[in-house]
């Protein structure tokens, strides 16, 4: 019978665990037996907050690292066992794994069925720094302050830093960008039935609950004016109190946001109803720039620099506002948010509110959609859009503040080819 070993490898905050969920969580969706080993439950089970000091980690402590090999061979034990039953397909050992000698020792002690080392690796500063920081909020560091856990944690980083090796003379194994869901080099397990489906569940995209929402009203729609940073008009406001109605009782653990007023205005209602939620506001999903037409009205760009008016309305998506951006610029920068909110919400629901360019962007991510068309995506201020995105279910709807149903997208069109890492 084919059963194979899965083996996570890299350094803490890569993405480790969450990707050792998918693919577990992927194999179980096609049929196939797999299920988590991990040194850190075994960890806290055995040793609690003794183990969370980060001299547990220095390599030189004798007693530390005697205790991580006892652990890592108890956790080999019991996947071994598993896999031995008539249950057992895929077993995914979820751990650091870091070392050489700790990979050569893994695959030393399991040679009843191949090893796929799959190291996660996470080179973008921002969502290192978060993903940091949230590990100093993890229940073991519950008797440290924010600081003292975010210092611990980073030291212990420091340590398997000084024993990490990427993988390169293990038999089979693939290194992914974690934030990309990209393969980046890999030594395939054809051998293994399994091998397929575990790379196509790395490299997919997940999210399997997105909302997608826009700003109340401003001044600035009233107006015509374009750009800004405008607060949201009393209507807005109301927009925003309905939004966070309509959502009470839906998890949410994410909320992205841009840097502008009328983005953090209509956030606030509902932050106050998801108190627990995490929040950041990324540049990314900040308004199309419009340049030298920033703070202007359309008629004003019309009556006063008409090469402009012609120019957009000939090819709204390439054209650049003098000094500005052009659709085509913005689609690179909210890929790049895009992967950051979805990376660091792992597969938890998150929301992003966005502007009118931003969703019509993100929206195209999504869909099948010409160039041309995406100026013109409707993108009201009183709807947004519901998304899930796993390789086994694919939903597109936009549903009202206030409504009980949503307007799903033609299925021909929705999700066949989703663009978010092209």
């Amino acid at each position: 019978m084919h059963k194979l070993y899965v083996a996570m490898v890299g350094l803490p905050a890569r993405g480790k665990s969450t990707m050792a969920r998918r693919i577990r969580d992927g194999l179980l969706a096609e049929g196939i037996a797999a299920k988590i080993f991990n040194n850190g439950d075994v960890r806290r089970q055995l040793l609690g907050s003794e183990s969370t000091e980060p001299d547990f980690y220095n390599p030189d402590n004798s007693f530390g690292r005697q205790a991580r090999e006892m652990i890592a061979r108890r956790n080999l034990e019991e996947a071994q066992a598993w896999l031995a039953s008539d249950d057992g397909e895929v077993a995914i050992l979820d751990a650091t794994n870091a070392s050489r000698a700790r990979r050569q020792f893994i695959e030393s002690k399991l040679r009843d069925h191949p090893v796929l080392f799959v190291e996660c690796v996470n080179e973008d500063p921002l969502l290192l720094n978060a993903c940091i920081r949230r590990k100093a909020d993890l229940p073991e560091y519950a008797s440290y302050t924010k600081d003292e856990a975010l210092k611990s944690f980073l030291k212990r980083i420091e340590y398997y830093e000084t024993i990490y090796d990427p993988l390169t003379d293990e038999k089979y194994w693939m290194c992914v960008d974690s934030t990309a869901n990209r393969v980046l080099a890999e030594r395939p397990c054809e051998i293994s039935p399994y091998y397929a489906a575990i790379r196509e569940i790395v490299v997919s995209v997940w999210t399997p609950c997105l909302y997608l929402a826009r700003h109340g009203q401003t001044e600035f729609n009233i107006q015509g004016r374009i750009g800004g940073d405008p607060p949201l008009t009393a209507k807005g406001r109301a927009q925003a109190q309905a939004l966070a109605r309509h959502m009470e009782g839906r998890p949410i653990d994410w909320v992205f946001t841009s840097t502008r007023m009328r983005s953090h205005e209509t956030a606030a209602p509902l932050l106050e109803s998801h108190p627990e939620a995490h929040v950041m506001a990324l540049r990314e999903f900040d308004e199309i720039w419009a340049g030298d037409c920033e703070n202007m009205l359309y008629s004003e760009i019309r009556e006063k620099m008409p090469e402009v008016t012609a120019a957009r309305n000939a090819d709204k998506y390439a054209y650049a506002y003098p000094n500005g951006e052009s659709y085509a610029i913005l689609r690179e920068r909210v890929q790049r948010g895009l992967r950051r909110a979805l990376f660091l919400a792992g597969d938890q629901p998150l929301l992003i509110l966005g502007h009118q360019a931003i969703n019509r962007v993100l929206v195209s991510l999504f869909l099948r959609q010409r160039t041309e068309d995406v100026p013109y995506i409707h993108i009201p201020q009183n709807q947004y859009f519901h998304i899930a995105l796993t390789p086994h279910r694919k939903l597109f709807e936009r549903i009202p503040y206030e409504g009980s149903g949503g307007v799903p997208v033609d299925k021909d069109t929705a999700l066949k080819d989703p663009q978010i890492y092209a």
